[in-house]
């Protein structure tokens, strides 16, 4: 046992080491330091290396501390949820701190785990380069091609796509239809086209099961896109701004970029520290959908919000981007989807229920309305926007329908009573 004790210090000290980088609290890193030791001892008593550890081990491991909790103190502990989750992040940030990524995903060291992985690694290489399409685009596109994967891989012998039937494209896409509207569905047909073509592209299957693959129709101007209206986005701004805390300071920045730009959240989470001009009032945008770049005016009210954030609010850390989480580890937030939680907790806390979408969109498409009524031209506003192609800025026509009557044209060779 003796021979394992310069291996635990080691690593008890290069895990301290990460608590203190990582900017974890005394208490979070006592705690976990302490969870970390236990956690060595047991493997030791196995007599097996850091690096042969599986979720197995975790399992059995906070199997037997709550056992020992319990003959200790007479009595399970008052929560044990709470327990085990405490017990479960040390352990977790500990193996991830000396051995990598962790828990390993599940399927990785399955066969039809590794082909699916190498299969989505391939796609999204050819995404890049054969389409040059954005992160964003390609991301959402392999999410899908293992989505299909794993399902095909749980009712197919052979993992692969060398059996694939159209059979089974109808049953993954009517799998996925029950819980999605429409649009929805549609979407999914039109990324499964795509990846079906990079399969038969690439040899992976001897047919083009993209020409089979049944799409509903979707009608010009036929879905109406949610939008928050002035009155609620005011009353969230008012909430948000009235809370001062450094999580407030936080969302409030966060929701002034919404409100004030329409940025998509992706473009939010992803701006930097030397994005923002200071000196020539500019900020620079990464446009995630379209890979486009934009340079905007830092309005006074925005840069303001960013100061007090960045003063008061952000916590000390080496991450370059601006926005970051409130705990340790201090780390980006991973998507733009990280900040759909954010503000609906705000809309709740203004006592705004909207109808439609209650994410960072709402305020996006609250932003195209507002300058639509404005009369800023369509060019301008996908400009704004980062939109593409015109027909992207378009479909904001239908949250302004009742503008619509001020441009109405004139009937020729009817007078003005006929026409009301």
């Amino acid at each position: 046992m003796s021979d394992f004790l310069p291996q635990r210090s080691a690593l008890i000290f290069q895990f301290e080491e990460h608590l203190a980088r990582t900017r974890y609290s005394s208490t979070a890193s006592k705690r976990y330091l302490a969870v970390a030791g236990h956690f060595l001892k047991y493997i030791e008593g196995l007599h097996m290396s850091i690096d042969a550890v599986q979720p197995s081990h975790v399992t059995k491991y906070l199997t037997r501390e709550l056992r020992q909790f319990s003959r200790r103190h007479g009595r399970a502990p008052v929560s044990v949820d709470h327990w085990r989750g405490s017990h479960t992040a040390g352990v977790h940030q500990f193996l991830q701190c000396v051995v990598g990524p962790w828990p390993p995903s599940a399927t990785a060291g399955s066969p039809n785990g590794a082909y699916r992985q190498a299969l989505c690694a391939e796609y999204a290489q050819w995404l890049r380069e054969r389409r040059g399409l954005a992160a964003e685009t390609i991301s959402e596109r392999t999410a899908e091609a293992g989505r299909f994967l794993s399902w095909y891989g749980e009712r197919n012998k052979t993992g692969t796509l060398s059996s694939v039937a159209i059979a089974d494209v109808d049953a993954y896409l009517q799998s996925r239809a029950p819980s999605l509207r429409r649009v929805s569905r549609k979407g999914v047909a039109q990324r499964m086209r795509c990846f079906l073509r990079f399969a038969y592209a690439t040899g992976t299957t001897e047919r083009d099961f993209a020409l089979c693959v049944m799409a509903p129709t979707l009608y010009a101007f036929e879905s109406i896109p949610s939008a928050l209206s002035p009155d609620q986005v005011d009353a969230v701004m008012q909430t948000s701004r009235n809370d001062q805390s450094p999580k407030g300071l936080r969302d409030y920045a966060i929701l002034l970029l919404l409100a004030t730009y329409g940025l998509r959240a992706g473009e939010i989470t992803r701006l930097q520290l030397n994005d923002i001009d200071w000196r020539a009032d500019r900020i620079f945008v990464r446009h995630t959908k379209t890979g486009s770049q934009s340079i905007l005016p830092l309005m006074p009210a925005v840069g303001e919000a960013l100061l007090a954030y960045l003063r008061r609010g952000r916590p000390k850390t080496d991450v370059r981007e601006i926005f970051i989480r409130m705990r340790a580890p201090y780390r980006r937030f991973e998507s733009g989807s990280s900040l759909y939680t954010l503000t609906r907790r705000r809309l709740d806390a203004a006592g705004v229920q909207p109808d439609g979408k209650r994410g960072p969109h709402a305020f996006r498409h609250a932003r195209a309305v507002s300058l639509l009524r404005d009369g800023t031209p369509m060019k301008i506003i996908g400009d704004v926007l980062g939109h593409r192609s015109a027909s992207s800025t378009s479909v904001y026509l239908k949250l302004a329908t009742e503008d619509l009557r001020d441009v109405a044209l004139d009937i020729p060779g009817r007078t003005q009573e006929e026409q009301t």
